[in-house]
């Protein structure tokens, strides 16, 4: 799978601009806010059907205008697809593919399976769990359609549950029988996320450990470890335990919305004792495993976005990394940087063909 064609209108800093891509390396090259990374988020709204940094459609509208619309075709097992995103300010998100409007945008998630990586992506390692737990939802999503929809039902139930114990504590009356039937919606959902949660780290954990040793060159020891209440008790019984405690702090406190991932270096944790070329190895190693999971679940290539990747990665693992994503493993890769001469000696010193665009304050020129 790869992508053919992009065109954006009123996105971001871009009033009108229309690419043709390679199918192999793509590079946005230009300086620091002149929109490189814009052309990716477009890409990813393609894929994704949202932005990859910021969740409210309506701030990627430039500023002056009133919509933006993104389209692109892509060519998926010798077919063609053409996807189109707009947004108007005030209304409702319209996504088509070839043309049919979805009824929900859920429907559209792993069609066009993509991985981004992005400074931001810092955040999952020095922000708190909830960041992580996306990573592994943003996964097994693209892989699972029904997965979606589970963790839609369980954050409802959640949402009500924790409504009902805020009732409980404001009223001082208790409904065991509305909180018993809340509590069996909350376990057969959540025990069904946790299972394939379970079995995705079980695969991924593996994969993980491949890809960092390649980059770090076996220099380092690192552990990926997925943890969850649910390991060691069934959710009934948590539920049950934690009754009073819930009761007290008006909220449910186990769950799998509890669920975090654990980083080690050298048995330490990556966060206070990783080193910024460390974090940023172990982060891409995370999202180059994404990739080989991705790849095998659905049986072709997904895009792969590198957004600003070289910046505090050494010589030895920005040759590593390229490595990888240059040979046989990957497909279409897309990558922005600063420095158009650090591109260009990279892949040429390989003997790898690349597309070039220059990009200067939402102007294009490739």
């Amino acid at each position: 799978m790869y992508l053919k064609q992009l065109s954006v209108i009123n996105f971001k800093n871009y009033e009108e601009a229309g690419l043709t891509f390679s199918e192999g390396v793509n590079a946005f090259l230009g300086n620091n806010g002149a929109g490189k990374t814009n052309l990716l988020d477009a890409i990813h709204y393609l894929s994704l059907c949202k932005s990859y940094f910021n969740p409210i459609d309506s701030q990627q509208i430039k500023q002056g205008t009133d919509f933006f619309i993104i389209t692109g075709t892509f060519s998926k097992n010798d077919k063609q697809e053409a996807v189109a995103c707009s947004v108007k300010r005030n209304q409702k998100k319209q996504f088509k593919r070839n043309k049919k409007d979805y009824q929900r945008l859920a429907d559209h998630i792993g069609l066009l399976p993509l991985v981004m990586v992005s400074p931001y992506d810092i955040s999952i390692i020095i922000e708190g769990s909830e960041e992580r737990r996306k990573f592994i939802d943003n996964v097994i999503s693209q892989t699972d359609n029904l997965y979606l929809d589970e963790l839609i039902i369980y954050n409802k139930v959640l949402a009500n549950r924790n409504a009902l114990l805020k009732m409980i504590a404001d009223t001082g009356r208790y409904d065991p029988g509305l909180l018993e039937i809340l509590d069996e919606q909350l376990i057969t959902s959540g025990s069904r996320i946790f299972e394939k949660r379970k079995a995705f780290m079980e695969a991924f954990t593996t994969i993980f450990n491949k890809h960092y040793q390649f980059l770090s060159d076996d220099a380092e020891q690192v552990e990926l470890i997925y943890e969850s209440q649910l390991l060691n008790e069934n959710f009934a019984a948590l539920l049950k335990k934690n009754i009073e405690r819930d009761r007290a702090l008006e909220r449910t406190t186990a769950g799998i919305h509890k669920d975090d991932l654990q980083f080690a270096i050298h048995g330490m944790p990556m966060k206070k004792f990783g080193s910024q070329g460390q974090q940023k190895s172990f982060l891409i190693a995370l999202k180059l495993a994404q990739y080989s999971f991705l790849n095998q679940q659905k049986g072709f290539k997904p895009l792969l976005l590198l957004d600003d990747i070289f910046d505090k990665l050494d010589d030895q693992r920005v040759t590593k990394l390229m490595q990888m994503v240059s040979n046989h493993d990957f497909g279409q890769v897309f990558i922005t940087d600063t420095s158009d001469a650090r591109v260009k000696n990279i892949f040429t010193h390989m003997g790898v063909p690349i597309k070039l665009f220059k990009v200067k304050a939402g102007e294009i020129d490739a």
